[in-house]
């Protein structure tokens, strides 16, 4: 969930012409992915895109995993500000850090500026490895999400004004490195409109398309547009679409963002994680297969 503009009302879904590449601060790419047998798009690791560009871009701030409660609370200042712009009434309940914030399997962004350390945004990553996620409190995930591993990204809080917007798009862009190198197929995301917008532009799919904008249990009840980013395939279909984000996401490195270690594939993951099924259903399970040791707020806790 975003906070960086407000609406009150449950509207409804709509079409929108794509937003313009100046949104992103990125060129058109001119490439196509590769396709396999069948006409199916080619995964493709961001990490590997990036690790391969030639481009390199420095930011004015640094984004990284909270790492003590000193960080934590930076974290929660700004969002807890970003909120009290948009929603104060919810702003209330996130004075303090909540604990989910010191769950297993969870970890906070924080963007701090390079001038004098103050936060500028932060955003929260749940996997569903030890818990279910937030979102489930109030919806049935689709049953083909059943024992894939997923990450739900909440608590998106940014400052205003121009900085804010390039502060959004790294933090976005380090949640999808983070849950690549963690094994996470899927990214959840919810936003109310019209923050959805963001979401939809960056290729997110709506999961409930019949069921419009939904109130969340974890978000004051307000109703978000749940939506959900396959990561394996993401920059193929950015390829694909042409996509403006494509070459800041995928193309330029950004050394600035620190989201741990890149996962040697030629060793053994440390620690085998199965999904959570989802709590109301209760059937499936986790696929069982070997994953990256998950990073925790526990360390500080």
């Amino acid at each position: 969930m975003l906070e960086s503009s407000a609406a009150n009302a449950a509207p409804t879904l709509r079409a929108h012409p794509p937003l313009p590449s100046r949104a992103f601060g990125v060129a058109l790419p001119v490439t196509r992915p590769a396709r396999v047998r069948g006409g199916a798009l080619r995964p493709t690791r961001m990490d590997e895109l990036n690790r391969m560009a030639t481009k390199e871009e420095r930011l004015p701030f640094w984004v990284r995993l909270v790492k003590s409660e000193a960080d934590l609370r930076k974290a929660v200042h700004i969002r807890h500000a970003a909120y009290a712009r948009h929603v104060p009434g919810l702003a209330q309940q996130l004075l303090q850090p909540e604990a989910t914030d010191y769950e297993e399997g969870v970890v906070v962004l924080l963007a701090e500026s390079k001038l004098d350390g103050s936060p500028l945004g932060t955003a929260r990553i749940q996997s569903n490895r030890l818990h279910a996620l937030s979102v489930e409190q109030s919806v049935d995930l689709p049953a083909w999400m059943d024992g894939l591993h997923l990450a739900e990204v909440t608590r998106l809080g940014i400052v205003g004004g121009t900085m804010g917007r390039l502060v959004k798009t790294v933090l976005i862009k380090a949640a999808f490195q983070y849950c690549e190198r963690q094994g996470i197929e899927h990214a959840i995301a919810a936003g109310r409109a019209p923050i959805d917008r963001h979401y939809e532009q960056l290729l997110f799919e709506d999961l409930f398309p019949a069921r419009g904008f939904i109130p969340l249990a974890h978000a004051g009840n307000l109703p978000h547009r749940v939506m959900a980013f396959d990561i394996g395939t993401g920059p193929a279909r950015w390829h694909e679409a042409q996509h403006p984000a494509l070459n800041f996401f995928c193309h330029t490195r950004h050394p600035d963002i620190d989201m741990g270690p890149v996962p040697v594939r030629s060793l053994p993951a440390t620690r085998t994680a199965v999904a959570v099924p989802n709590p109301r259903r209760m059937v499936g399970g986790g696929r069982g297969r070997e994953l990256p040791a998950c990073t925790s707020n526990r360390m500080f806790a």
